[in-house]
């Protein structure tokens, strides 16, 4: 009698398991279903989580791409570059493609040696300013002129805009001034 109590036993865990396995498609191997229970858990019947199982908890969120520091890097860019000489001319658009620091041949840039150099040279020129400076502007007016280049440099996206409004706009225009090109500087 003892032995039919451990047989029929032994027949429900073997049908348990049965049900918790889910077939495979095209005659494959079983795979465990993502709750099985497990005879070595501290309570009989507890769900284990299968080591394959899916969970509810988000991915932590990328980092996002850090500016690349001031001083030299790897001198690889491709950017469009548009300039807006004063309102209601026609805007300026260049095309700068550089590989380590040397300008590719579709670029459109009016002088892409030296665009390409003044990349090299410093990664960061493109980059704005660190968050929460606060820095004093002269209330000077350089000109009409206006700027915007966007792509990337040494693999971080640029989106950056110029103008010379005023004396900290008017010193990021002359710093930038290789890259902005011919028609972006300011007599």
């Amino acid at each position: 009698m003892r032995n039919l109590r451990l047989q029929a036993a032994a027949l429900a865990i073997a049908a348990g398991m049965l049900t918790s396995c889910t077939p495979a498609p095209e005659g494959g191997s079983p795979s465990p279903s993502p709750m099985q229970t497990s005879p070595s858990a501290t309570a009989p019947g507890t769900p284990v989580p299968s080591p394959d199982a899916e969970t509810s908890v988000p991915a932590p969120a990328p980092e996002p791409p850090q500016p690349p520091a001031a001083g030299p890097g790897q001198g690889n860019a491709e950017l469009a570059i548009i300039i807006i000489p004063a309102e209601g001319e026609p805007e300026v658009s260049h095309t700068l493609v550089c590989e380590a620091g040397i300008p590719a041949a579709e670029s459109s840039h009016p002088a892409p040696e030296a665009a390409c150099a003044a990349l090299k040279q410093n990664a960061a020129l493109l980059s704005d300013p660190a968050p929460g400076t606060d820095q004093a502007c002269t209330q000077q007016y350089g000109g009409p002129q206006k700027a915007t280049v966007t792509g990337m440099v040494d693999g971080v996206p640029v989106d950056a805009e110029f103008a010379r409004t005023n004396g900290c706009e008017i010193s990021a225009w002359d710093a930038a001034k290789d890259v902005l090109g011919a028609a972006g500087g300011a007599a």
